[in-house]
């Protein structure tokens, strides 16, 4: 990539939908919106501030990076649509025809997780990794997978969220999903602790058993997400994730005791390195956006 462009990020996720003006790093623009079950009105205001920071502030491409599921086969009709989703209002919207019809630019368009995870690459906590994870725990559950610096496709897309783990011993908490009640989004998104616990988390105190069903649950898919992709890292974003510190150490000797030794450099000790919170923070999301913008415009 020759310069320096200025790009436009469109994040749109579980609780709020966030625009973002970028060059590299620098966010020099935002405006958010509650994502809500009006997907109608949250792409009005985000193509109509757009479109003001385009007479501004001329910007070379354009990356959405949406909560899914979303359709990404470009072969297929429902190329650019949020799919089927336990969200409210938002099922088989054309997210991206919609945005295409308005903007004459390099659209890049992905899953938040995956372009969070392309971001930390290329920015972040996984620079210089050929393989690497991004795990998001908030109002959903997500995973982005990045391969030799692309983000993983398949038949969709990761929604690892939605695996059924080995429980906790004695938890009984039936999971919140409406697909799969007790699968890892059902179990540990924020909704799914909120219900938990009857309320708030945020004052739950460190010794609470909410978080040791927490580290539990998210040690049995670490150790299967190692197992299966060997990625060389795993970052962690999200509310839930980047709020609660004191889980890390928990995880990482979970992982390691499950692993009894089989993989290569899994002690505790390189389990700090290899799973870690996203260096990105907060701003994964929007420069997830960002980054795909960046490889669309490259593509061109």
């Amino acid at each position: 990539m020759i310069g320096n462009p200025i790009v436009a990020s469109l994040e749109l996720g579980g609780t709020k939908s966030i625009a973002s003006l970028t060059q590299g790093t620098r966010i020099l623009q935002q405006e958010r919106i509650a994502t809500g079950d009006r997907p109608e009105a949250v792409l009005a205001f985000m193509i109509e501030t757009l479109q003001r920071w385009m007479r501004e502030t001329p910007f070379a491409a354009i990356g959405v990076a949406s909560f899914g599921p979303v359709g990404l086969d470009a072969d297929r009709e429902d190329f650019g649509y949020i799919l089927t989703t336990p969200k409210p209002g938002w099922s088989n919207f054309n997210l991206l025809p919609r945005i295409r019809d308005s903007f004459d630019l390099p659209i890049g368009f992905d899953t938040d997780v995956g372009g969070a995870a392309l971001a930390e690459g290329l920015w972040g906590a996984s620079s210089g990794c050929r393989t690497h994870a991004y795990l998001t725990i908030g109002t959903g559950v997500g995973l982005g997978l990045i391969v030799d610096g692309k983000v993983h496709h398949g038949a969709l897309h990761p929604e690892a969220g939605h695996v059924r783990l080995r429980r906790s011993p004695g938890d009984t908490f039936q999971g919140i999903c409406p697909f799969h009640g007790d699968c890892l989004e059902g179990l540990i998104s924020g909704p799914a602790l909120i219900s938990r616990a009857g309320g708030p988390v945020d004052q739950l105190p460190a010794s609470d058993s909410i978080w040791a069903h927490v580290a539990h649950d998210l040690a049995e898919f670490l150790t299967m997400l190692l197992l299966v992709t060997s990625a060389e890292r795993i970052l962690l974003g999200g509310g839930v994730a980047l709020g609660r510190p004191m889980l890390l150490p928990a995880i990482h000797a979970a992982v390691a005791q499950r692993l009894n030794g089989y993989l290569h450099k899994c002690a505790p000790s390189d389990l700090q390195t290899r799973i870690r919170f996203a260096g990105l923070g907060a701003d994964a999301g929007p420069l997830g956006g960002s980054a795909l913008a960046l490889q669309a415009l490259q593509r061109r």
